[in-house]
């Protein structure tokens, strides 16, 4: 990210250290830049601690519930859609990013995203040797973005697809909650996209956008975690009202909260 950058937004962390961050606004690429950008060697810090952990397995609350609920149904609608996608090559690779961070700093070091492509099992796999490769919320977490694509494109067969789930800054919600956002989520959210920022990105490395798709459930639950950084607490109604007017305008403007892009190699 050489080009010049301005000043979009200034927010905080509000999950681990508290600091403050700023978004600059790459016009080229449509896209935001957390500012200043943390060093990799420093990004574990901001995954240690037992209060970050965006996407909680347990069970405790009714919260906790709803959220699981949700995941389950939300999980089906990821496999209807890798599935349908024929391709001469049967292989399907999951780039993961680990939420939660032990205090360890050995293990918080390991799930740096930037390890998935230092580790041997990943380098060793042959080019163009996995039909679907998906990243659910994941790229925003990349700290070399140009390397991880580039990564993503040696692996991926002719015929293949990328797909890639992150979240619109440009969504109603983002506007509504703006410096609160929690999609935000700064310093562990690196880049933020919009939907012409992924097709100019991944246009540079020859891949096309196929087809979008939205994730009508991220609009309700950033809504929720965004007026717990606002107000101390959960406003339920008026985050559930929020998520509702956010999916209903992006109906039109097609600007959900988060979206899943769908990517293939362009056709010379």
């Amino acid at each position: 990210m050489n080009e010049s950058n301005t000043f979009f937004l200034k927010t905080k962390d509000f999950s681990v250290s508290g600091e403050d961050f700023e978004l600059h606004y790459n016009k080229a690429k449509d896209m935001l830049l957390t500012t200043p950008f943390p060093a990799t060697k420093d990004l574990a810090a901001y995954y240690d601690s037992g209060q970050y952990d965006s996407h909680t397995t347990q069970k405790r609350t009714v919260f906790d519930w709803a959220y699981y609920i949700v995941r389950c149904h939300t999980l089906k609608r990821k496999l209807r859609l890798i599935s349908q996608f024929k391709t001469q090559k049967k292989t399907l690779l999951l780039i993961l990013y680990k939420k939660r961070v032990r205090k360890a700093r050995t293990a918080a070091n390991q799930a740096l995203p930037e390890s998935v492509f230092k580790s041997e099992r990943l380098k060793n796999l042959a080019s163009k040797s996995q039909s679907i490769i998906t990243l659910w919320h994941v790229l925003e977490h990349l700290p070399n973005l140009d390397l991880s694509i580039q990564e993503f494109k040696r692996l991926l067969a002719d015929d293949g697809r990328l797909i890639v789930a992150v979240p619109n800054y440009k969504s109603y919600d983002a506007k509504y909650y703006k410096a609160f956002w929690a999609a935000y989520d700064v310093p562990r959210h690196l880049w933020h996209f919009s939907p012409k920022s992924i097709a100019r990105l991944f246009s540079q490395f020859d891949f096309e956008l196929e087809s979008t798709h939205p994730m009508l459930f991220d609009a309700y639950y950033v809504s929720l975690l965004s007026s717990k950084n606002k107000y101390g607490r959960m406003k339920i109604i008026n985050s559930l009202w929020t998520g509702f007017k956010s999916n209903l305008l992006a109906k039109q403007s097609g600007d959900y909260s988060s979206l899943i892009y769908v990517l293939k190699r362009a056709e010379n």
